[in-house]
């Protein structure tokens, strides 16, 4: 299992370097549609929606996505404002509350279009302004989980969401943020950005990486909430030794447009 995990890391990790770096930006914007196309096809499952629907929600993720490119600017901020105000606010009460989308499938709908819709379009935003940009953003999350991942198992007692995610830890929680807030230093450190920031920087930096790192938190918990709910181990197979697609990128669907809109806000 370990080493089917290992292999398909490396896979997926070499392929999304050569969408990145090689592909013309249009061609990596069709490739990022696809995979959440393919997201969106795993959301529907998760809902217990038949094999028709699953294939048709995704057929409408794809329509959704070149609908977004021809609106433009305006559905940009639409869809990344709507699903950074989802993150902060009703996903926090949705794992409290513990909601569910089964069998109540306009919300499902709705949810799943808004949620992926959104964190295409981040994706592609990201990517023109620069690759490694989108790369550094996909880290954190990448950084959040194995820094987690360790912390807890090393110190791991108190339980943060038993009834959703037993194995996560409130120590888990802490090694991420301090796993992100060292990963950061070094990139910056190496970047020459650390000498020049300011105080007043560095500290909003330091919140916006805390508030990205909780928001990937949340956006992990609530993925697993939903497997739970449909009572499900994983989204799907497509990935061996990871489960499927939304496994691997529930974090990054939360961090995403947030990270994106605050690149557009104060990037320019």
């Amino acid at each position: 299992m370990l080493k089917a995990r290992v292999v398909t890391a490396l896979i997926l990790f070499s392929v999304l370097l050569v969408i990145l770096f090689l592909l013309p930006a249009a061609v990596a914007a069709v490739v990022f549609a696809s995979i959440a196309a393919l997201a969106a096809w795993e959301w529907a499952g998760l809902m217990r929606i038949d094999g028709a629907g699953r294939v048709m929600f995704a057929g409408l993720l794809l329509l959704l996505c070149w609908q977004i490119h021809v609106v433009g600017s305006f559905a940009f901020f639409l869809f990344c404002g709507a699903s950074a105000v989802f993150w902060l606010l009703p996903g926090p009460l949705w794992l409290r509350f513990r909601w569910t989308l089964v069998g109540n499938d306009f919300l499902g709908y709705a949810l799943g279009l808004l949620l992926l819709g959104a964190t295409w379009t981040a994706m592609v935003a990201l990517h023109v302004r620069s690759p490694w940009l989108l790369v550094g953003v996909l880290s954190i999350a990448w950084v959040s989980d194995i820094a987690a991942y360790f912390a807890g198992r090393a110190f791991g007692r108190r339980k943060l969401a038993p009834a959703i995610s037993p194995g996560k830890t409130w120590e888990g929680v802490a090694g991420a943020v301090v796993g992100v807030l060292v990963y950061a230093t070094v990139v910056a450190t190496a970047g020459g950005w650390m000498a020049q920031a300011t105080a007043a920087t560095l500290l909003l930096g330091s919140v916006l990486l805390l508030l990205l790192t909780a928001l990937g938190v949340v956006g992990d918990l609530f993925e697993s909430l939903m497997k739970r709910q449909a009572g499900i181990k994983d989204s799907s197979n497509l990935l061996p030794g990871h489960g499927g697609i939304l496994d691997r990128i529930d974090s990054q669907i939360a961090i995403l447009p947030l990270a994106a809109l605050v690149m557009e806000w104060g990037g320019k």
